[in-house]
Formats: C-alpha cells, structure tokens, sequence
C-alpha cells in the first residue's frame, strides 16, 4: 500500500474528509448480501431475486469461505495461492471482478450479511462491538458478550432456513466449535451443521453434502488465515504457510464437484498489516482529546462506533473530525445512514439505529485508533480491517463448474 497520509480530498483539497465521498459497498448489486439470494433463487426458492445476474443458476451450489483472505490479498500472493489465484478472471460470473463485503468490513458483519441475504442496517450487526440501546452496555456481536437473547437480537431469517424450507438439501460444515455458537443460530443455521476439525475433512464432507440431494446448499469456512494475519501479518511465514494450505483446500474440494455443481469461493473481507509507530497508530486510552465526552468506545481499530455522553455527541464529533478528518472519514449518525454506509437509507431499520455509534469513524488512511488498555489484545494485533478501502472491502466470488 502506498502512503496515502498527504492524499487530499475528492474536491482537491486538504480537510475533513466529506462523509458521502466514502467508496460504498455495492449493495443491491454487488455485495456479500447478494450472494446467497442470487443462488437460492436460481434454485426455484420462493421470495429471493437474483441480484447478482452473471451468476448462472446451479442445481448444487456450494459456498467456501476463507476468512480474511480478500482480492487484494489473494492477487498480490500467485506463488502462495496458485489456484485461487489462477481462478481470479472466474469470480463474479467470469467478468473477474470482486464482490464487497459491508461496512464495517468484519466478520460478524460479514457473516451475518452471507446467512441473512441483508444489508448491515437491517440484519442490526453493525461491527466487532456495539452499543445494546437496552442496557448501555458494549455487546461483542462476535463473541456475544454479554449474553443477548440472538433472535431477538437478529430477527431476520436465514436464507439457509429458507431453502430448507423449500426443499433444498442445505448444510454447514465448519469447525464444531461453531455450531452452537449464537452467531451461528442467527446468521448461518438451516438444515443441517457437520463439524470436523481438520480442514481436508471439512472439504471432503462439503462435498459429499452437496451431493446428497438434487438440489444444494452447501456453506463450509475457514478461519485460520484471519487469525494468523491477525497475529503476525501478512508478511509473515505463518500467515503464508495457512495460504499455501487453504489454497491446497480449495483445490481439493473442487477436484470432487459432483455433477450440476457450482463451487464459489469468498472471503469476509480482507486485511491491512498497521506498522507499531505514533503515526500509524493512534491510542484512544492516551489521547485526552478523543476521549473528552466519550462514553463507551465500540467498533475495531479501522471502524469505530463511538458513543458520547449526553448532549455531548456534536462536541464529540467536532473533535473527532478535527483530529482524525485527513485520515478518516468521520460522520456523524445521521450522517453515516444517509450516506450508505451500513446500506440503502431506507434498509437501515430503526431498531439498529441506536448501535450506531453517535459517531462514527472510518479510516482512509494505513492507520488505526487502538486502545491500549480497554482492548490490549486487539490493539496488539498487525493485521487489521473493518473499513471501506478497496484492501479490506474487496472480496472474490471464484467459480468452479462441473
């Protein structure tokens, strides 16, 4: 990535960026939301539209997604990932173009925008931590801490549960630490869940899953990229060794396609190594100014929700925009809705308006707002991602046919 600190504005000069030059998602047209839809509606499922046409219906469809492993990353890395790279002119339908993610660009996002075929607005999980309007308290939507009743939280129902419903053999496979899990309940169930640990029998059994029935839906994952590029980077020989292995993963699966069979390979959204220096790294919990009139303090290091106290939410996002404008774009509730950024306005439902951070701050720039002592772990990591630049927004839909 090229150092874009000094880049100016879209009017050409230096300042605040403007909320509504924010690069969108494309929603409705080209996000992970239109993913699952498109294909259950090519599959003769009632009440889903195909809103991604270049995708030919499959009577099979089968969905491996890779968490964390983005376009960008998988087209600047042809040695560690030969075939997924290979596959690149395929995604979208064989246009070679990339799908989105949503904003904030996260996997609790993510997933859930895949599992419900919905905009982040309306599914109501809108980033790594938010705001419960009903206790004040900071609810990670990932872990799910503190405990929140998920359908309540998530009323939406899933596309897998529709299939179903329908008659469409539909099944998870993933690890089996999953499949209990209430991000799993709201965002991904229907059908059946088969856990396996190791990832060349995860592969293997979504094959045969997708087998099993004259019309399919099959979801596996795999997370150990996210993790490693988390930890150590993308420069490192660990996340580069979990590529390589991924890669190996996808191959496999593909060379057992049964008949009518169509594999797409996705991602959650992609990834951004933050070096450890004053500038690239700015630290909420030492920084008097960004903490004045602040409540709670939600969101990851590239997509913050930030909430103030009463009365001080325009003082808050005067600061804000003051300190960080340059580098993130910083808007205000209001500001962040109408301008698209969790979806089309009129999507945004009123129950998740109060997760919404009073403000809310998304970074341009290669830098991050850490919390050193609310969140040491997080703020420790390299690999970071949450916000609207093509590195972690851009994800691939590479296809393979039988």
């Amino acid at each position: 990535m090229t150092d874009r600190a000094q880049r100016p504005d879209a009017a050409g000069e230096s300042g605040p960026l403007d909320p509504a030059t924010a690069p969108l998602p494309a929603y409705g047209s080209g996000s992970l939301a239109d993913l699952l839809p498109t294909l259950v509606a090519g599959q003769g499922v009632p009440g889903f539209t195909a809103t991604l046409p270049e995708l030919a219906p499959a009577d099979r469809n089968c969905v491996f997604l890779i968490d964390g492993l983005g376009w960008e990353q998988i087209s600047a890395h042809p040695d560690e990932a030969p075939f997924l790279h290979s596959l690149l002119g395929t995604s979208r339908g064989g246009s070679g173009r990339p799908l989105t993610a949503g904003f904030p660009s996260t996997t609790a996002t993510s997933l859930a925008s895949v599992g419900t075929g919905t905009v982040p607005g309306a599914h109501g999980l809108l980033g790594y931590t938010v705001r419960d309007p009903a206790t004040g308290a900071l609810m990670n939507q990932l872990r799910w801490k503190p405990w929140t009743e998920p359908h309540a939280w998530q009323p939406h129902t899933t596309v897998f549960r529709a299939a179903h419903a329908a008659g469409v053999h539909t099944a998870q496979v993933s690890s089996p630490a999953f499949e209990s899990t209430p991000l799993t309940q709201i965002a991904l169930s229907g059908g059946t869940f088969r856990g396996r640990l190791a990832g060349e029998e995860r592969v293997d059994l979504a094959a045969e899953q997708l087998a099993a029935g004259d019309r399919s839906l099959v979801y596996t994952y795999y997370s150990e990229v996210d993790s490693k590029g988390h930890r150590f980077g993308m420069d490192s020989d660990a996340w580069r060794g979990q590529v390589r292995y991924v890669d190996e993963l996808a191959r496999r699966l593909a060379e057992q396609l049964p008949p009518r069979s169509a594999l797409y390979v996705t991602a959650d959204h992609g990834m951004i190594d933050i070096p450890f220096d004053e500038d690239s790294r700015i630290d909420f919990d030492e920084d008097w100014a960004l903490r004045a009139g602040v409540a709670l303090l939600g969101g990851e290091g590239r997509a913050r929700h930030v909430y103030a106290v009463p009365g001080a939410a325009a003082d808050v996002l005067a600061v804000w925009r003051d300190v960080l404008g340059e580098q993130f774009w910083v808007a205000s509730r209001d500001e962040a809705i109408a301008a698209g950024w969790f979806g089309p306005p009129a999507a945004v439902e009123a129950r998740t308006h109060g997760r919404i951070g009073d403000v809310v701050a998304a970074a341009r720039d290669d830098v991050v707002v850490t919390a050193s002592e609310r969140e040491p772990r997080e703020s420790a990591m390299v690999g970071m991602h949450g916000s609207m630049t093509p590195v972690e927004q851009l994800v691939p839909l590479l296809e393979v046919r039988s």
